[in-house]
């Protein structure tokens, strides 16, 4: 009989964590420090864990996951609202640290399948820089819209002088990104199928090989549900309710939305007639743009699982 895999659950702040092995009622609490990871590392081994999990906590949670895998512990990293929703499904209604630790463990124990892609070194980096890139743009845009509201002299100076700076960052950023893909042969290869379809470009592919890996490799359906682009029923007895999109990973779907509309609008001859038609059948912009959305991370998931580039079919003429 296979042994049974050991969870610890972790809740990670700023300046510590709090370890919980549920099966075994046992916890610690940690310093952020080498000799907290250390000591985490010493106690999980101790007592034999197999996986540790730990919710996503705004990039503290790396530390604490590279001390554990390099000591050869599989790590999970599960989405905050997700281990929220299970305390709460459950009537766990009170929060602190050492609760949260062992109400992570307990979500681990009760979805122990989940698995996310392998941990791959390579792409964390990637991740990091596309991360760091999307927050520098942010930025970018809000300085532009500062500066579109008439400023004093004085503020329009700094702006403009501040609004440089970040383009100049941005285009470091941008040129390290490049050059970790160059460097991968398998992202290149990912890049350059995305950056074939007109309307995408180089930091479209990025994100895309940063923030949805499993794409290739999953159906199509769940490639959809994955940027939260798949529209999910509201139906109840008689009632037919109106379908939304949930879930999925919101900032993919942001990154991509200006690039789809400018595709759908102009760039894809394939995209711009499907929505086209939505629109001629009444449906809102936003909807149209999210049907399209999908359509194309069906059509990228295609492409990438067969490994071609861009090559739609040619009409016959007529």
């Amino acid at each position: 009989m296979a042994q049974k895999t050991r969870f610890v659950g972790l809740d990670v702040a700023k300046s510590k964590v709090d370890a919980c092995i549920r099966s075994e009622g046992l916890r610690l609490s940690a310093p952020s420090t080498p000799e907290g990871r250390a000591g985490l590392v010493a106690w999980v081994r101790a007592n034999r864990v197999g996986r540790a999990v730990m919710e996503a906590s705004g990039g503290y949670e790396r530390g604490w996951a590279e001390a554990l895998r390099a000591a050869g512990v599989e790590v999970r990293i599960v989405d905050p609202k997700r281990v929220r929703h299970f305390a709460k499904a459950a009537g766990r209604l009170a929060k602190n640290d050492p609760i949260d630790a062992d109400t992570i463990a307990w979500f681990a124990e009760a979805f122990p399948d989940r698995e996310a892609q392998p941990h791959d070194p390579a792409r964390d980096e990637i991740d990091r820089l596309v991360a760091a890139r999307t927050a520098l743009k942010d930025a970018e845009d809000r300085i532009k819209q500062q500066g579109e509201h008439r400023p004093p002299a004085v503020v329009a100076k700094a702006l403009a002088a501040i609004a440089k700076t970040i383009r100049a960052e941005l285009r470091k950023v941008e040129g390290a990104i490049a050059a970790k893909i160059k460097a991968n042969p398998g992202f290149a290869r990912r890049a350059e199928i995305i950056a074939s379809v007109p309307g995408l470009a180089a930091q479209t592919a990025a994100g895309v090989i940063a923030w949805l890996p499993e794409l290739g490799h999953v159906t199509n359906e769940a490639a959809a549900a994955l940027i939260g682009a798949a529209p999910y029923d509201d139906d109840s007895g008689g009632r037919k309710g109106q379908r939304h999109i949930k879930g999925g990973r919101r900032k993919l779907r942001n990154l991509l939305y200006m690039p789809v509309m400018g595709a759908a609008t102009r760039h894809n001859p394939m995209l711009k007639a499907h929505y086209q038609r939505l629109r001629a059948r009444g449906k809102e912009a936003k909807v149209a743009l999210i049907a399209c959305m999908r359509k194309l991370i069906v059509i990228l998931n295609t492409m990438l699982a067969r490994d071609q580039t861009w090559n739609p079919p040619v009409r016959a003429a007529r």
